[in-house]
């Protein structure tokens, strides 16, 4: 008889470079971020500078990516728009799941624990822990 594995966390990193970030807006301006961003998301990059909304943007994209590897919906075809990052009022930030991607982690057995961002130069990056749910 063997004995049932214990889930463990995942784990899901992304690194974007922000001036790639930069491009697409220029490019595509509303209509990448309409389809990438969630409206509360698009509204804080666009609170700020203009020298610093791609940035901002860039750690959201990255934060997307991580969280479709740590969560394992990357197959499932979760739009970009319903994994928000959102941003607390005391500067930290959260992964906010909605619609299909909620279902989508739910039905992996997975929940966010936390996420992390940074960035630095023309890059920004995204760690993302997800637990396995009980």
């Amino acid at each position: 008889m063997s004995a049932t594995p214990i889930p463990l966390p995942r784990v899901g990193i992304d690194l974007v470079r922000i001036s790639r970030i930069d491009e697409s807006l220029m490019r595509f301006g509303e209509r990448f971020m309409r389809r990438v961003f969630h409206a509360d998301e698009i509204v804080y990059a666009m609170e700020a500078p203009p020298a610093l909304r791609a940035q901002r943007l860039a750690a959201r994209f990255a934060a997307k990516e991580a969280a479709m590897k740590a969560l394992r919906v990357a197959h499932r075809g979760v739009p970009w728009r319903e994994i928000e990052v959102r941003r607390s009022a005391d500067g930290d930030c959260a992964l906010v799941l909605h619609g299909s991607a909620s279902q989508a982690a739910c039905d992996a057995g997975f929940a966010v624990a936390s996420l992390s961002l940074t960035h630095e130069g023309d890059y920004a990056a995204a760690v993302v822990l997800a637990q396995p749910v009980s």
